[in-house]
C-alpha cells in the first residue's frame, strides 16, 4: 500500500459475504484503479464466534491478493452499525464511503458518488433507490420508512435515508458521534447531517435482489427503526434547546 495518505477509503460490509465478497471486491477494486490512484478498501468481516463463518479468512486472503486492501476481522460485539463504526475507525482516506458488500448496491457507484463529490464539493453524498427489484413488501416498508422520516425531520435534502453508498469528507466524518450498533446508523448519520446543514447530494441507483441468503432485515426491525426515529426526534428537540 502507498505511504500516501488515500484520496478515498471504502469501507465494504461484508458479514457473512464468504461466497460473494471476493468477486465484489476484485471489481470494486478494478473501478477505483481507473478512476483514482491512491485509494484503499476496508474489508469489515467481523464475524460471531463458534459461527462457522469464513468471511475472516476470504477478507485476510483477499488483502494478500490487494495491498490496498486492508481487512478488519473483529469479533462482533453489536450488528451493521457496529461493523460500520469499525470499518470508519480504520479508515484512513480523505474521503470515506460506505457500501454493503452482498451486491445489493452496484459496486459502480461507489465511483459515481466519488465521481460527483469531486465535481460538486458536496459535504456527502449517497444514492437514491430509483429502482428496486427486492420485492413489493421491501420496497412498501423503505417508502414507508422514509415518508416517517420526512415527516419527523423535514428539511433534509434526501429520498432515501438508508441507501448506500454515503460518502463524505473525512471532517464532516469526525464531527459526527455515531453510537448505534445496528441498522439506525444510516438513519443517525442523516439525522446529524441535518444537524449540520451539510451539503448533500444524491445519484439514482437500481437495489438488487439477493438470491444467496434471505434478507437480515425482518420485519420487527421496521418497528425499531420508527421507534428510535421518535426517541431520536425527541433528543434533537433537547439538542437544539440546549445551543
Amino acid at each position: 500500500m502507498s505511504s500516501s495518505t488515500p484520496n478515498i477509503s471504502v469501507v465494504v460490509l461484508g458479514y457473512r459475504s464468504a461466497e460473494t465478497i471476493s468477486g465484489f471486491i476484485d471489481n470494486l477494486a478494478g473501478s477505483l484503479n481507473e478512476a483514482e490512484s491512491e485509494w484503499e478498501i476496508v474489508l469489515v468481516g467481523n464475524y460471531f464466534e463458534n459461527s462457522g463463518d469464513r468471511t475472516p479468512d476470504v477478507a485476510k486472503e483477499l488483502a494478500k491478493k490487494y495491498p490496498r486492501v486492508r481487512p478488519v476481522t473483529l469479533v462482533k460485539e453489536g450488528m451493521m452499525g457496529w461493523d460500520m463504526k469499525t470499518g470508519l475507525r480504520a479508515a484512513t482516506g480523505k474521503a470515506l464511503a460506505v457500501i454493503d458488500g452482498d451486491g445489493q448496491m452496484p459496486y459502480e457507484d461507489v465511483v459515481r458518488c466519488y465521481k460527483k463529490y469531486r465535481e460538486e464539493g458536496a459535504d456527502l453524498v449517497k444514492t437514491y433507490r430509483a429502482e428496486r427489484k427486492d420485492g413489493l413488501y421491501r420496497t412498501c416498508l423503505s417508502v414507508g420508512y422514509n415518508l416517517v422520516f420526512k415527516i419527523l425531520f423535514p428539511g433534509l435534502n434526501s429520498r432515501d435515508v438508508n441507501s448506500k453508498p454515503k460518502l463524505m469528507k473525512r471532517e464532516v466524518y469526525e464531527k459526527m458521534v455515531l453510537k448505534s450498533d445496528g441498522w439506525f446508523i444510516d438513519a443517525e448519520i442523516m439525522i446529524q447531517a441535518r444537524r449540520m446543514k451539510l451539503n448533500i447530494v444524491e445519484v439514482p441507483t437500481v437495489f438488487r435482489d439477493i438470491e444467496t441468503r434471505s434478507s437480515f432485515v425482518k420485519p420487527r426491525a421496521i418497528l425499531e427503526f420508527c421507534a428510535n426515529l421518535i426517541w431520536r426526534r425527541i433528543l434533537e428537540f433537547g439538542y437544539w434547546f440546549k445551543k
